[in-house]
């Protein structure tokens, strides 16, 4: 698969980092400086400065969007850093999901959190697919 979770353990190891801190670290494992990021994403590294320092704490959904997608982190992670609620999918719908993961599709036994992952990616795909149109 891609390097999209690259932040993902730095997200699950630090749940209560604020989105400055975690924006920052996640632009220095890129090894982007912010003139690198202000040249992939169009963001000034003006704004890009605030928000790793909290001055700025709610950046729009577009923003966000740009930075996941330069930084390889999931979109997910930084609205519910920056606050923004999260559809929340119901039992029903996950559970129809899950059997696709198993045995008769080639990926064998999972464990909870390998499909967890699965999911998560597979609903990062389908957001970012609905973003672009």
């Amino acid at each position: 698969m891609h390097s999209i979770y690259i932040m993902d353990l730095s997200y699950t190891n630090n749940m209560n980092k604020k989105l400055g801190g975690y924006l920052k670290e996640a632009r220095k494992m890129q090894n982007h400086t912010l003139r690198t990021v202000e040249e992939k994403t169009g963001i000034s590294n003006a704004y890009l400065s605030q928000l790793e320092n909290d001055k700025i704490t709610k950046p729009s959904p577009q923003i966000l969007y740009k930075l996941a997608e330069c930084y390889h982190a999931p979109y997910e992670h930084l609205m519910e850093r920056a606050g923004y609620p999260l559809p929340t999918k119901s039992i029903n719908e996950e559970k129809k999901l899950l059997p696709a993961f198993r045995l008769e599709s080639g990926f064998g036994d999972l464990t909870k959190e390998e499909e967890e992952k699965l999911l998560e990616y597979l609903q990062f795909l389908r957001l970012r697919r609905s973003l672009r149109r």
